[in-house]
């Protein structure tokens, strides 16, 4: 069972309380993991233990995604609200400046907290921000198919769905590269946390005008991009070197938009190398 802080933030009309929900493991520096739009910290599981042998490694639940509430009333969801409530959560665990390591939405999470001076690395996997309109505008209507298929399956459905590799592969294949490789019980949770996520909605509308334009040069930064990201097609990885030219770009051979299940060991060796 994840464990939750809350922590208050300055808004629009004054402090506000935030929840968020969080798993800790390991020792070490400390490293926070963001999951992308719809996911919840679970999606970090297949590289937890490897991270966590030498890392203090903190996985959240994004506002609104997973077990964490929404944000306050007067609150936005982009990355320029987002990111101070994860430099407070970080201030209420008594973090200083962590590494940061975040996914698709997480990883443009992860590059605001780096431009914000609120994290000592960076490494952004398959980050938002770096497409053209096109790109965008297929990206997000992607993610609006697989968020309805979510809310109309029935949950038997689902979990008789999940028990095959085909099945498996209907539900995430979007997203995964290798979607058998994921577990039954773990494709019918993420199914769940799509469908119940309260902040979808007003994170892709916060998300329709992002572009992420601002080096970072003070800490290390890294872009990886799974070379079958089938959601945010990895030639955006060249756009992001362009905007970060201090950054190391790597592949990541035969991995598709969420990386940490299809190749584990090389995910978690490019954040650490990141973060060392």
């Amino acid at each position: 069972m994840a464990a939750q802080a809350s922590f208050s933030i300055d808004g629009p009309g004054g402090p506000r309380t935030v929840t968020v929900a969080y798993e800790r493991v390991g020792t070490g520096e400390p490293l926070l993991l963001l999951h992308g739009i719809g996911h919840h910290w679970q999606a970090w599981r297949p590289v937890l233990d490897i991270l966590a042998t030498e890392r203090d490694v903190i996985a959240v639940d994004l506002p609104g995604f997973g077990t964490s509430p929404g944000l306050p009333d007067g609150f936005t969801y982009d990355r320029t609200s987002v990111a101070p409530v994860l430099g407070g959560f970080c201030r209420a665990l008594g973090i200083d400046r962590p590494h940061v390591a975040g996914n698709s939405l997480g990883g443009l999470l992860a590059l605001e907290m780096g431009r914000e001076k609120l994290a000592r690395s960076v490494t952004a996997l398959s980050p938002a921000g770096f497409w053209t309109e096109a790109e965008r505008r297929y990206a997000f209507a992607t993610l609006l198919t697989m968020r309805q298929g979510a809310r109309r399956l029935p949950v038997p459905l689902v979990e008789r769905l999940s028990r095959s590799a085909a099945g498996r592969a209907a539900l995430t294949g979007t997203i995964y590269a290798r979607p058998g490789r994921r577990s039954p019980e773990a494709v019918v949770a993420e199914t769940l946390a799509l469908r119940h996520a309260t902040g979808f909605r007003q994170t892709l509308d916060a998300g329709r005008d992002v572009l992420f334009r601002d080096d970072i040069p003070e800490i290390p930064v890294t872009v990886a991009w799974g070379t079958r990201d089938r959601i945010l097609l990895r030639r955006q990885g060249v756009r992001a070197k362009r905007v970060l030219p201090g950054a190391r770009l790597v592949r990541l051979p035969g991995c598709g938009h969420v990386p940490m299940n299809d190749d584990p060991a090389l995910v978690a060796r490019v954040i650490l190398d990141t973060s060392r």
